[in-house]
């Protein structure tokens, strides 16, 4: 049996100032994270994001890879090192959407 742990991270918007209507998530938020969450199912050579701060579960679970942060800091590609996806930032994406679609990773109900 595999067993996966998910951690959600929160904090507090007065120690960041960040105004308070974001500080909190909710489960419309990017699979309840704060961090946008991206798999790669369909097994795609690249996939087109629209932030270049996200994290990489590599497939949906059970086959997910350890779920790594990836910070594309001034460039526009970065390849995950465990499953070698390319990610190219794609600035007329929202954060919710991926080029191809459907590579957002969405927790399941048990």
């Amino acid at each position: 049996m595999c067993h996966a742990a998910l951690w959600l991270y929160t904090f507090e918007a007065e120690d960041y100032n960040v105004p308070a209507h974001i500080s909190k998530h909710s489960e419309t938020d990017m699979a309840g994270h704060n961090i946008p969450h991206f798999q790669n199912d369909g097994g795609h050579r690249v996939i087109e994001v629209g932030v270049k701060e996200f994290m990489c579960t590599g497939a949906s679970v059970p086959f997910d890879h350890p779920h790594i942060f990836i910070d594309m800091g001034d460039d526009n590609e970065k390849v995950c090192s465990y499953c070698s996806t390319l990610y190219r930032f794609n600035g007329a994406l929202k954060p919710s959407q991926t080029n191809p679609a459907g590579c957002v990773f969405h927790v399941k109900a048990a």
